[in-house]
């Protein structure tokens, strides 16, 4: 476990910058094509769901049951009916990644613009780790373009005083 602080620009910055999201959505595309088809089938995007473990009970110490099997079952298949855009019994790479570009925007709309601590899991992958590390990678990049544009600056000074 990790954690990161982010807000809802953090994510939208990540998302926006279609190179780094696509490489993330599609390697975790590739994980959860079981059999390579280039497809997910609904039994292999509930077997991402189900790994997820929401739907185990209450949760946290929670009294409150498991969910009815029909139940989850009518939840997972709804989840499905969304990534599967297009009806076709399948979800394609561009059907996950337009419905993850979604869901990753709404979650920036829930995380609003106040930063927050984060716990992600670090073992598996996860988007707003990804997201979090994207934004550090920039920041960093700008302070490193920052400091060699200002030792530029004093060598030209340096020449400019000669």
């Amino acid at each position: 476990m990790s954690v990161v602080v982010l807000d809802g620009s953090t994510v939208r910055s990540f998302v926006a910058d279609e190179t780094a999201f696509a490489r993330s959505v599609d390697a975790r595309f590739a994980d959860l094509d079981a059999n390579g088809d280039g497809v997910l089938s609904r039994s292999e995007l509930r077997r991402a769901l189900e790994s997820f473990r929401l739907l185990d009970g209450g949760g946290f110490g929670s009294a409150a049951p498991a969910p009815v099997p029909a139940e989850v079952a009518a939840l997972y298949d709804a989840v499905f009916e969304q990534f599967d855009a297009d009806g076709s019994g399948a979800v394609d790479r561009a059907e996950f990644r337009d419905e993850m570009r979604r869901i990753m925007l709404a979650v920036a709309d829930g995380l609003g613009s106040q930063p927050l601590q984060v716990a992600v899991d670090d073992q598996g992958g996860s988007f707003l780790l990804e997201a979090a590390e994207h934004e550090a990678a920039m920041i960093a990049a700008k302070v490193d373009a920052e400091r060699k544009e200002a030792a530029a600056d004093k060598v030209h000074d340096a020449d400019k005083k000669e």
